[in-house]
């Protein structure tokens, strides 16, 4: 019998949303802000500086961060 597993993407959106949450919880205490519109054109940079230098490209949280800096410009 082959393997299978059914409903994955069930899984991966639980993952996905973790990883947002995640993010949004880290740095939102970090920075000390409530809320996303909070956060400086300088704390973004900061942000987007540790996801591109620090960050694995693989890293689970990418999504997470990618998602925290688009919505911020969404919010400008």
């Amino acid at each position: 019998m082959a393997f299978e597993w059914h409903r994955i993407h069930k899984w991966e959106d639980n993952l996905y949303n973790y990883a947002n949450e995640w993010v949004e919880e880290y740095i939102f205490e970090h920075y000390g802000v409530d809320e996303i519109t909070d956060l400086t054109e300088q704390q973004i940079s900061e942000i987007q500086d540790f996801m591109e230098t620090d960050l694995d490209e693989y890293s689970p949280l990418r999504p997470g961060f990618y998602n925290l800096v688009n919505w911020w410009e969404n919010e400008q």
